[in-house]
């Protein structure tokens, strides 16, 4: 028996007229579904007709799901894995299930689609290429501090992802050690002011991209609480010599 294939589906960010056909395709002829809240799965797959019923995939259940889709894939069936909206695996569930089908020489197949991670660098307005995406920053102070340290001596872009009640404090930790005026932050190895887009809600009917520097961002943000998904970008440092 030929074993089933694992599609990695990208779904949209807030536009469900993003979807591509070819994703309507997947998930309305997918044996089964792997989707990261399955509530919000629901609301697309009720969007475009489709009624095959979503299983939660998440960091506490990875491994049961893991074993649960080699079966399915064993048994010939065709499995779609989801993330809440945007590309999966990225700050998501599904590595560990990737990289199972992977290992029993299983096809894993990419079904391209909308990012948060490529939708705000295209519009911050700063260099696209070279690019380093991290995620979401720490929460515990040390790691913390690691985390925001390489973003400040990065020479690249940097893309990451906060929580909107956190987001002042990244921006105020990033304006401390970046400094204001071109001075030397605490704690930081570089001295030039650099440019950040906080990019908030894309592709929704509230979308918007804030540019300045992390100060004036803070600021800005400290005056207008945020709300919803929140992608920003910082520039990288200056090349020394």
């Amino acid at each position: 028996m030929r074993p089933g294939t694992l599609y990695v589906v990208a779904t949209p960010i807030g536009n469900l007229a993003d979807l591509s056909e070819r994703a309507r395709e997947v998930l309305g002829a997918a044996d089964h579904i792997l989707a990261e809240d399955t509530r919000r799965a629901r609301v697309l797959l009720s969007h475009i007709g489709v009624a095959t019923r979503p299983v939660s995939l998440h960091a506490h259940n990875e491994a049961a799901r893991v074993a649960l889709a080699r079966r399915w894939l064993r048994a010939g069936d065709d499995v779609a894995v989801v993330s809440d909206a945007g590309t999966p695996l990225l700050s998501d569930p599904g590595e560990r299930l990737v990289g199972a089908v992977i290992e029993m020489g299983g096809e894993v197949v990419p079904v391209p689609g909308p990012s948060a991670i490529l939708a705000g660098l295209a519009v911050s307005g700063l260099p696209c290429v070279p690019f380093t995406f991290v995620g979401f920053p720490p929460r515990k102070a040390g790691r913390r501090a690691r985390a925001l340290e390489r973003i400040i001596d990065a020479t690249e872009t940097t893309v990451l992802f906060e929580s909107p009640s956190r987001l002042v404090g990244l921006l105020d930790e990033l304006a401390t050690r970046m400094g204001e005026s071109g001075s030397e932050g605490a704690g930081s190895r570089v001295s030039a002011v650099r440019r950040v887009a906080v990019c908030r809600e894309m592709t929704k009917v509230h979308e918007e991209v804030f540019r300045g520097s992390a100060a004036e961002c803070a600021a800005h943000y400290r005056e207008h609480p945020p709300r919803g998904e929140v992608t920003v970008v910082v520039e990288g440092r200056a090349r020394r010599g």
